[in-house]
């Protein structure tokens, strides 16, 4: 898994009556891009360092480059 900050990060329901949890991800604490990130939740706006399983994906957005 690859992240960067202000990519989503999202976890897929196990069950069907369950709501589908994502939120921004702040800061990537990992090699690479890769986990623990800290996220913001977007149903709660709570933050928390996060190691997503298998049921999570990252949406990727185009950052601004630095150098620009």
């Amino acid at each position: 898994m690859y992240a960067k900050q202000g990519d989503r990060l999202v976890i897929r329901s196990a069950h069907v009556d369950e709501a589908v949890r994502d939120g921004e991800i702040l800061e990537v604490h990992g090699e690479n891009g890769g986990p623990p990130y800290l996220v913001r939740w977007s149903d709660n706006g709570h933050e928390s360092l996060t190691f997503p399983g298998p049921d999570a994906y990252v949406q990727h957005f185009e950052h601004e480059d630095s150098e620009a």
